[in-house]
């Protein structure tokens, strides 16, 4: 059996699930076995506030080639948008 590998980090932000938009205050990456993906292993991404329950959670399964598109995304994102406000 695989026990995966959890990464966690206190964040700050926010994410919309279904009862609307609720803030988010941990964050966790897992390298595991999917739930719901049809794939052998998968990145779980978790966004949560511990505090709120389990209905402030958001969850996201992606094969880890997705997952590595995503980090790539979203630095060439932080680096244009820091480039374009801090002109």
């Amino acid at each position: 059996m695989c026990a995966g590998t959890v990464e966690v980090a206190d964040v700050e932000g926010s994410a919309k699930g279904a009862g609307g938009w609720f803030s988010v205050s941990r964050a966790r990456a897992v390298y595991d076995h999917p739930f719901h993906a049809q794939s052998d292993e998968a990145l779980i991404l978790d966004f949560a506030n511990p505090e709120r329950g389990a209905g402030s959670r958001l969850a996201v399964e992606l094969s880890a080639d997705s997952a590595r598109e995503l980090v790539r995304i979203i630095e060439r994102a932080l680096e244009a948008g820091q480039a374009q406000h801090r002109g």
